[in-house]
């Protein structure tokens, strides 16, 4: 696995003048800033994690932490990390919260843009040290598409001689004025299992967050799942449209947060809405050669701004 990409390098090799730059980010490594007429989003090879968001002319998307976006375990709480192979806690044991490639540094594979995208594809294979931590072999790659939307997808790939089971999740973080002033649109007659205390139940029309959430809701077999957050306070709707994923993680920890790596008022400031395939029912038996993909695609539109 290749882990040296300089951010002169990736310059040289990857960018385009006022389209694709790089800089150093947390601890000198790299960051993918894309641009074009439709905004700017900001990709960190650390994780392969989407730190940033901004829709021309929109208030920034996603949410990340101005005081400590960064925690000791280098993992971020804001942007869209990336969960994998694990989403949660309880799939594979011994394995970190969330799975381990959040904390691995992604190569840049390749980037290309036109009038209308912008496009970078950062990617990881196993090697000795993902090995000691899962032992399996594997591809993992995560394109980001910036156009009218932002698209994310990551494709696993097995690429050893065993089938392996895994989950996934792309977990972002939605910036918002109040919490409380937030409505969820799409999850009306899903069940869900509350996460918090593993209590069963069914939604019954919008979905507010006004406190502490952490409910998986089971998704019916359809290709596409399409969901609204509908932000009162900053007066625009965030259209969310996912697929491969068997469940939607709506999240927010309230205002009892403890992490030490978020100010005392940042759960009141995000929202989370994440399409993943979590354990026990939606494990993946990847057999080899095969490939998974998980999608999710993400467009804000204010009023009177119809979506694409």
């Amino acid at each position: 696995m290749k882990t040296s990409q300089t951010v002169e390098e990736l310059t040289a090799r990857y960018g385009a003048p006022g389209r694709i730059v790089f800089r150093p980010g947390h601890k000198g490594r790299p960051v993918a800033v894309l641009a074009n007429r439709y905004g700017v989003a900001e990709v960190a090879l650390l994780g392969a994690n989407t730190l940033s968001y901004r829709p021309t002319g929109h208030a920034p998307v996603l949410f990340s932490s101005p005081e400590h976006p960064y925690n000791r375990a280098d993992e971020v709480h804001g942007g869209i990390p990336v969960c994998w192979p694990q989403f949660g806690r309880l799939a594979i044991p011994g394995m970190v919260p969330h799975g381990f490639a959040r904390i691995l540094l992604f190569e840049v594979r390749g980037t290309k843009y036109s009038e209308e995208m912008t496009e970078l594809t950062l990617g990881v294979a196993a090697d000795a040290n993902t090995r000691a931590l899962w032992p399996h072999d594997f591809d993992l790659e995560l394109t980001v598409t910036l156009s009218m939307k932002l698209t994310l997808k990551l494709v696993t790939k097995n690429t050893g001689k065993e089938p392996f089971a895994f989950t996934c999740g792309l977990h972002p973080y939605f910036n918002v004025r109040e919490r409380d002033r937030v409505l969820l649109k799409g999850f009306d007659g899903l069940g869900y299992v509350n996460a918090a205390d593993m209590s069963t139940g069914t939604q019954s029309g919008d979905l507010p967050v006004t406190r502490a959430l952490d409910h998986v809701f089971t998704l019916k077999a359809q290709p596409k799942h399409e969901f609204a957050l509908i932000d009162q306070g900053l007066e625009r709707a965030i259209a969310i449209v996912s697929s491969g994923n068997a469940n939607e993680v709506v999240w927010n920890p309230g205002d009892a947060c403890t992490f030490k790596d978020l100010p005392p008022d940042a759960a009141r400031r995000f929202v989370c809405v994440e399409p993943v395939s979590s354990w026990p029912h939606a494990v993946r038996d990847l057999e080899p050669g095969e490939t998974h993909e998980l999608m999710v695609a993400i467009q804000s539109t204010l009023p009177d701004a119809p979506a694409d």
